[in-house]
């Protein structure tokens, strides 16, 4: 099977809304502006695919409700309950300065401020107490890393390098 171009789940498609075929979603994403009427979307669940193309677009809360060419009634708005709503990640939204996206670090190197290595980045999770990021410093060991200026000296994009000043023993505990 050929490599398939990687895509980012920017929302989730939770139920029907109204008669007219409109759908409730959650953000995922931090760019809530990329939700438009003409915006094309591939929707996810499971091994089910379809592109979608979103016509009406109306705050609702926390999620907004969207209408999608094609889908005119409850029923067929129905169906798409439970799947996600992806881009590809080169059409991800250009990364505003200091902003990182998970899929964009991954598996790059992180080392010291001397450039020993300290292991790969795997993930970058946003979480209420601030982004974390995963490192993971052996083969089945993964240490949590607070992303914040102090413990992050530094990000190359082009040399895919983060450099971390981590407080002693915080990446030990991933040994543990």
């Amino acid at each position: 099977m050929p490599d398939l171009p990687e895509s980012l789940v920017v929302a989730r498609v939770e139920r029907p809304h109204g008669l007219a075929g409109e759908v409730a979603v959650s953000i995922l994403s931090d760019f809530p502006e990329r939700f438009a009427p003409g915006s094309v979307f591939l929707w996810r669940r499971g091994s089910e695919e379809r592109s979608l193309t979103v016509t009406t677009v109306r705050p609702h809360g926390r999620r907004l409700r969207l209408a999608f060419e094609g889908i005119d009634g409850p029923e067929s708005a129905r169906t798409l309950s439970g799947g996600d709503l992806c881009v590809l990640a080169a059409d991800a939204m250009p990364a505003p300065p200091g902003f990182f996206y998970d899929h964009e670090i991954r598996g790059w190197c992180c080392e010291d401020p001397r450039g020993r290595r300290l292991g790969e980045a795997t993930g970058l999770e946003n979480t209420p107490a601030g982004p974390l990021l995963s490192v993971e410093t052996r083969p089945g060991k993964i240490a949590l890393v607070p992303f914040v200026e102090g413990i992050v000296v530094a990000v190359d994009r082009p040399g895919r390098r983060i450099v971390l000043d981590p407080p002693e023993g915080l990446l030990e505990l991933a040994e543990s």
